[in-house]
């Protein structure tokens, strides 16, 4: 066989094809891991319609204006979900059952002082009243954080998590009124309420009141949802498309090894 030069080429230059069980092996490695990554790529687009609609879905609730409790209840057991729901409730606030939620808050380490509220209806609805620092937690430490009278919260329903979220995050230590995550369950264990007393499936979180001059601080309720989706759709689908490539090179070469090893020398 001749090169462009028109010089013959030796036997020890020729491409030799691979042998069938090793191409196939090779090509067979190639298909699916297209096949992986295409479906790794698909599934974060469909993840990402799934978070746009949840995020268009939050922005449109949470500048809602607020409804009553009852209509949030209401809600809830329709959907199961009154996630960012901006509500109304009106009650008495049972101090002697605060809860209290490790966090940060501008830099500062404290709690969120989570209180139940019980309704005139008889509604019992666990209240995240707000931030206080870490040294604050006794109520001693905040005259005035602790109303009597019947108050009016303007604020955020948040569904309840249904497990801990996450392997890295503390066990909650009810038997201290400390927690790490909200655990609905763990945080009404132990209260002390008439027969009767219904428990509302989610918590409040109140908002800030601007005239307030007392702790806790209200407003400590975070939107922020993570949608990287749209950037692993490219990564995959990107990876795929450089295996297709390869694989294509790969074929390509099989077939001119076959060619040149089936013509005379």
């Amino acid at each position: 066989m001749s090169d462009a030069s028109g010089e013959t080429a030796s036997p020890a230059q020729r491409l030799e094809p691979m042998g069938r069980t090793k191409f196939a092996l090779a090509l067979g490695f190639c298909v699916v891991g297209m096949a992986i990554l295409f479906a790794l790529g698909s599934w974060q687009v469909e993840r990402l319609t799934w978070k746009n609609a949840l995020v268009e879905r939050i922005d449109a609730r949470i500048g809602a204006d607020p409804i009553p409790l009852e209509a949030a209840i209401d809600a809830y057991e329709e959907t199961g979900d009154v996630d960012y729901q901006p509500v109304t409730v009106e009650g008495r606030f049972l101090h002697g059952g605060e809860r209290f939620f490790f966090t940060t808050a501008d830099g500062q380490t404290g709690w969120n002082v989570y209180t139940p509220l019980l309704t005139p209806d008889d509604k019992l609805v666990i209240v995240n009243r707000g931030f206080v620092p870490y040294e604050a937690r006794d109520p001693s430490a905040r005259p005035g954080s602790q109303p009597d009278e019947t108050v009016t919260i303007e604020g955020v329903a948040r569904n309840a998590p249904a497990e801990k979220p996450g392997y890295f995050v503390p066990e909650n230590e009810p038997g201290n009124d400390t927690f790490f995550w909200r655990d609905l369950n763990a945080m009404t264990s132990g209260l002390t309420v008439d027969p009767g007393v219904d428990l509302v499936p989610f918590f409040v979180d109140a908002k800030l009141d601007p005239a307030s001059r007392t702790l806790p601080v209200g407003g400590q309720t975070i939107v922020s949802i993570t949608n990287n989706h749209l950037q692993y759709a490219f990564t995959w689908f990107g990876i795929g498309a450089v295996l297709l490539v390869m694989t294509v090179m790969l074929v390509a070469r099989q077939l001119r090894a076959k060619r040149e090893t089936s013509r005379p020398s």
